[in-house]
């Protein structure tokens, strides 16, 4: 099965039947058990169900506690988790930390920023209306991601925060089923650097080993400087380069789809969003410096490597006199690929006060 069939790009294959099993897990039904949902009763004469019982709305969302990791969901497989829908508040998006893993593996293979997984970094909530990935009124992630898992998966998410966080809210809807021989594994890794005059790039990714395709780049882009802050260039390292990479791009609003850095009529950033590409945050307001969230979906044309595989982009701006002005702005990634497994190790993620935004 390619990317195309995983995400079913038209609706040819709808009347198909399958023997694939549908399960859902929730904070009604935390395993996804045959006939496990809306078991919980009320617990108090002060709860929104007392007067209706068992099955009407007893345990809609879970309390993730200061400081604890709590398990979203464990399933048995093989199967594919289709689709995640998750709402907070948004002061869970930076402090709260989304790992995946994969078939009993120690070490994760997804792990970011709750909101940053959603194209919604700056703890900030914009709307996204993109493929694999939407974000709709008022702070709703949803993730179309295709996770497909053979032995296991395991989702986590870990409070981080000083005070406990109420109200959070998730769905995992998945299909048990036979995985394809050539499927391969979803990986996110989230990255943060302030660039440097002397070198300005970030790495979104280094060190990757194995065999696989990038298929998505999400930046929460602060930019600390005046002017025009878009016109470095991305560029994919992979299978053996060394100074020079084999992909490179031609300008930052480039690759995310736009040009002449994304311009609208009021003469700055004008936001948009599209299936594979957008910028779906732009913050120019009194006393705040400036943020962008940006998006590219590579999903009708993932990066393939075979052996290994490095991301960097550039912050380029300009001086006066018509030349390149290295940036020293304040860059997060998330970077999305499949590869085989096992990983290469994942460079440790900083703590909350590393990741809070500016």
């Amino acid at each position: 099965m390619d990317i195309t069939q995983a995400f079913g790009m038209g609706l040819g294959g709808i009347p198909l039947l399958s023997s694939a099993k549908t399960r859902s897990i929730s904070a009604e039904n935390p395993n996804g058990a045959v006939g496990g949902g809306a078991k919980e009763s009320p617990t108090d004469e002060k709860h929104p169900s007392r007067r209706l019982g068992k099955g009407w709305k007893v345990r809609p969302c879970i309390t993730l506690e200061a400081g604890e990791t709590t398990t979203l969901a464990e399933i048995d497989g093989p199967g594919v988790i289709q689709h995640i829908w998750i709402t907070v508040d948004p002061k869970g998006f930076r402090d709260c930390v989304l790992r995946f893993y994969w078939d009993d593996e120690e070490t994760p293979s997804v792990e970011a920023p709750l909101g940053d997984f959603f194209a919604n970094g700056h703890a900030l909530r914009a709307k996204v209306n993109s493929m694999p990935v939407a974000v709709n009124p008022a702070g709703a992630l949803n993730s179309y991601w295709p996770m497909h898992f053979r032995k296991s998966a395991k989702v986590t998410i870990e409070n981080q925060r000083w005070e406990k966080i109420e109200g959070f809210f998730y769905q995992i809807t998945y299909a048990l089923q036979e995985v394809p021989e050539d499927a391969a594994y979803l990986h996110a890794q989230w990255r943060r650097s302030v660039t440097r005059r002397d070198c300005p790039e970030h790495v979104l990714l280094e060190g990757i080993r194995g065999r696989g395709h990038y298929v998505g780049t999400y930046l929460a882009w602060t930019q600390l400087a005046n002017g025009w802050w878009g016109e470095g260039e991305i560029k994919f390292f992979m299978d053996g380069d060394g100074e020079y990479p084999t992909i490179c791009g031609t300008g930052t609003e480039d690759y995310f789809g736009g040009a002449w850095g994304f311009y609208g009529p009021e003469g700055r950033e004008e936001a948009y969003s599209t299936p594979f590409l957008g910028l779906p945050l732009v913050v120019h307001e009194p006393n705040q410096v400036p943020k962008f969230g940006l998006y590219r979906w590579h999903i009708m044309d993932p990066v393939r490597f075979e052996q290994d595989l490095k991301v960097t982009i550039q912050a380029l701006g300009w001086w006066p006199d018509g030349t390149f002005q290295p940036l020293e702005d304040d860059i997060a990634s998330t970077a999305f690929w499949y590869q085989v497994e096992p990983h290469a190790p994942f460079p440790e993620l900083p703590g909350a006060e590393q990741r809070w935004p500016r």
